[in-house]
């Protein structure tokens, strides 16, 4: 038979665990950098690409996002998820 007065003990310490646990994670957001990445354009180049889902969107971005006419920076991310970043508003 186990003592009430342990399981008290152990079900606080799990209680606690866990308050310390969601505070880390609440703190790790919090501080949180904003998100810096510019939208996709709501002009008359991007504005077809607003109906569309991302992945079908995203299909079309390279006519235009290349080394000949609108080169992206080298240090640019994996351009085959553009949407991913460049969010529709």
């Amino acid at each position: 038979m186990t003592n009430p007065s342990s399981n008290k003990k152990k079900t606080l310490l799990y209680n606690l665990i866990f308050i310390i646990f969601c505070g880390a994670i609440f703190l790790f957001l919090w501080k949180a950098p904003e998100e810096t990445t510019a939208p996709l354009p709501h002009d008359s180049d991007h504005e077809k690409f607003f109906s569309m889902g991302k992945k079908e969107a995203e299909k079309y971005c390279t006519d235009c996002h290349n080394p000949e006419v609108v080169a992206l920076p080298a240090d640019h991310p994996p351009k085959y998820r553009c949407l991913f970043c460049h969010k529709k508003q």
